[in-house]
């Protein structure tokens, strides 16, 4: 049964999902969101797998501060192998090299290993089988939606047969392009190793984390690098698709793509690591997306490279995960109106109007441009949206709605303050205080004693959390205060958290949201509970799967993870819990 026990491997191109045998259970080429060519994981028949004959255990691990997973496989005599996988990326050349490509090296380690290689890929979303065409030391899956290749120094006979045959050596695999290697497999995968664990290493030793929970916020931030696409630096919000949030909950949706909302917290999260140059990639994409859109509707999602296009289909021929379809491929919610967009754009750039440590500040030509993007806040905020969870047969006035627009009037203010703007500072400023005044009078249920999900409503919703973080209003505020009792009270089960509890298209919600969790930890803290989300904290982390990572959601009977996977959501709390609620350096050492 498939579960969410899984390790990834990336370079900022491509990643793989692996079971904690080692078997590559996912795999889109040529980039995040493509064809997924091993797509077991969604019951497709598409693997790359090594089995060890007569398995009676599996220990697997990330190698410290990489994105290199090491996997030992035992047999019942004793014989063991070690599985090592990666994708290659390290500076060549004065340029990352991130080709299209994998790597996986098979160890002996004890005994006589006998092992079969199961090399599988399918097409058209699970339709056909990729017919494999056999070289002198390669195997080439050529198709009409990506070529790739696997070479390897491995008996090729034996992997075209799936013939067992006994580990007497080393061996190496090299999926990438339709080309010939420029040198044998096993020089090449040995050279890659050793530069991308440096590569990983030296970028992980940069990073400026807290002292408490090193090592989850570590690696948080190795994987939120993992869903960056870096040749345009869109960020896409998980690796999968189609994951229900819960079982047999038909809420399955393709995550493969960069929402404006996801990607502002994931580079927020990384700049509070110091980690700049996924915030210098973003802002090119942000850059792109409003000269595309020239001042007009911004959708709430594009492709990683800016696609607009992003219809929704039904994969008919792959039952799902558990066999829990459907499997969408494409999402929706690229057509929603979702007016919360605005400020995550102004939110998002905001930082290169500010930071010195950029290769280039932003002035006034992209100023100008970006009040384009919060004229479009303003006219927008007080009308009806999707929000900010894409409810598809739902349309109010959402309080996080337009508390984000309320933040694109704001951040812009504060630029054209400090680009010496007078008069367009204390326009943006007028704005702002009629936004933040009209939210003030609409969301506020003295009945309920609570900031509600829309304007004039009654029910809860964990993203008002959220108003505190941006600077809408002072935590202590004993409205903001009293929203937190209320949610606490009805949205948080142990110490998980809901996103709201009413009923939408499909149903009432049967998971808890991680991200919602996350800031309501935040939240706890800004009012002087720390010690209180601490302890919720505590909790979280020993939900995350034995390498560390986080799906969307979790079932809290039984603290199984649900929905996609790797959700940057998620790993996004990790950092900014840890950044929060740990101990300074200077009272740890």
């Amino acid at each position: 049964m498939s579960t969410l026990e899984l390790g990834i491997i990336g370079n900022g191109t491509v990643a793989a999902l692996m079971d904690e045998n080692a078997s590559i259970q996912w795999m889109c080429l040529p980039r995040l969101d493509g064809e997924p060519v091993f797509n077991a994981l969604l019951g497709g028949g598409g693997a790359f797998t090594i089995a060890l004959a007569d398995q009676v255990s599996a220990e697997q691990r990330y190698i410290r501060n990489t994105a290199i997973i090491e996997t030992i496989l035992t047999d019942a005599d004793g014989s063991a192998i070690k599985i090592t996988d990666f994708a290659p990326r390290f500076v060549d050349r004065g340029r990352v090299f991130r080709p299209t490509s994998i790597v996986r090296r098979v160890t002996p380690l004890k005994g006589m290993p006998r092992i079969t290689v199961y090399l599988r890929g399918e097409t058209g979303h699970g339709e056909r089988p990729i017919i494999r065409r056999r070289g002198v030391s390669h195997i080439r899956f050529p198709n009409e939606e990506v070529d790739f290749r696997v070479t390897t120094d491995a008996p090729v006979s034996y992997i075209m047969d799936e013939r067992e045959f006994v580990l007497e050596g080393e061996i190496s695999f090299i999926l990438g392009p339709d080309e010939s290697l420029s040198d044998n497999p096993d020089s090449m995968a040995t050279d890659w190793y050793q530069r991308t664990l440096h590569n990983w290493q030296q970028w992980s030793r940069r990073l400026a984390t807290p002292p408490e929970w090193q090592e989850a916020v570590i690696r948080a931030a190795i994987t939120l690098k993992l869903c960056v696409y870096e040749e345009t630096g869109g960020i896409v919000a998980a690796l999968t698709t189609s994951i229900p949030e819960h079982e047999g909950s038909e809420r399955n949706w393709d995550y493969r793509f960069c929402w404006l909302r996801d990607a502002y917290f994931s580079v927020t999260a990384l700049n509070r690591l110091s980690a700049m140059g996924t915030l210098e990639r973003y802002l090119g994409y942000l850059r792109n997306t409003v000269a595309h859109t020239k001042g007009g509707h911004i959708q709430p999602v594009y492709g990683v490279a800016l696609e607009d296009d992003l219809t929704e289909e039904i994969a008919t021929r792959l039952p799902g995960y558990r066999g829990m379809g459907p499997v969408r491929i494409g999402n929706q919610a690229a057509e929603h109106i979702q007016h919360d967009v605005y400020g995550h754009v102004i939110l998002g750039a905001a930082q290169a109007f500010f930071d010195d440590r950029l290769f280039s500040r932003a002035g006034e030509l992209e100023f100008e441009h970006f009040e384009q993007v919060g004229e479009r806040a303003y006219q927008v905020y007080n009308t009806p949206d999707a929000g900010i969870w894409e409810f598809r047969g739902i349309a109010h006035v959402h309080t996080s709605s337009a508390i984000m627009c309320w933040a694109a009037c704001d951040r812009l203010a504060k630029i054209a303050e400090t680009l010496g703007r007078e008069a367009r500072a204390q326009h943006w400023h007028a704005r702002a205080d009629e936004i933040r005044a009209t939210i003030l009078e609409q969301s506020w249920n003295e009945e309920r004693k609570a900031f509600t999900a829309a304007f004039g409503g009654e029910d809860l919703d964990a993203s008002v959390l959220l108003m505190a973080e941006i600077g809408f209003i002072d935590p202590m505020d004993p409205r903001y205060v009293a929203t937190v009792e209320r949610i606490d009270e009805e949205l948080r089960v142990g110490s998980h958290v809901y996103r709201y509890r009413m009923e939408d298209d499909f149903g009432k919600p049967k998971t808890a949201f991680t991200a919602c969790t996350f800031w309501h930890i935040d939240a706890l803290a800004r009012i002087g509970r720390k010690e209180e989300a601490r302890a919720m904290f505590e909790t979280v982390l020993a939900t995350r799967t034995k390498l560390g990572l986080l799906s969307e959601d979790v079932d809290t009977e039984t603290s199984e993870l649900w929905g996609n996977f790797p959700q940057t959501y998620s790993m996004v709390g990790i950092i900014n819990a840890a950044s929060r609620l740990s101990k300074h350096w200077d009272e740890t050492v």
